[in-house]
């Protein structure tokens, strides 16, 4: 295996100033490097989520693997049929195909930083959530895109329940 990069690629530099971020106060994106930005390799953005506050519902990917790293307070993660609670510096990866979901553990916020690698273009999904979330797009829109931003949505049980305050923990 070699250790030298591959030619013609240069570092990247997100300022924070710079990344756009999306959503509604208590719950934002920011839009961090998607893959055209990366060559590829991999996209990333970051979410804030306010005290107990979904994240995303079920779903898979059928060509990347998703990175959790929790900045800040406390995280709920579906992966597989488990549901897992992760704290501040606590890392969760989930591999292709794999069932998921993440939310703002009850009475906690949760901060936290997600790469999907190898990349896909995503930034328009986030977007197009933000559109759903303010009424400017409609929910056969964000179905009709599943395969384009390689997100395919699930049923949950274990999740369901979880998050309709059956399962307290």
């Amino acid at each position: 295996m070699s250790l030298i990069p591959p030619t013609g690629l240069a570092a990247v530099l997100v300022r924070g100033t710079d990344a756009q971020t999306v959503g509604q106060p208590s719950n934002t994106v920011r839009l961090l490097a998607d893959s055209s930005t990366t060559g590829g390799a991999l996209s990333t953005h970051r979410v804030t989520l306010g005290k107990g506050a979904d994240g995303a519902y079920p779903h898979r990917h059928t060509g990347s693997s998703e990175l959790f790293y929790i900045l800040g307070g406390s995280l709920q993660v579906l992966a597989g049929e488990d549901v897992h609670t992760a704290h501040e510096g606590d890392l969760l990866v989930v591999p292709p195909n794999m069932p998921h979901a993440f939310a703002a553990a009850p009475h906690s916020e949760a901060d936290l930083l997600i790469v999907i690698t190898p990349g896909i273009e995503r930034f328009d999904y986030f977007r197009l959530l933000a559109r759903l979330a303010t009424g400017e797009a409609m929910l056969p829109e964000l179905l009709d895109s599943q395969e384009r931003f390689d997100n395919h949505f699930l049923d949950s049980p274990a999740w369901n329940q979880l998050r309709s305050g059956e399962n307290d923990q």
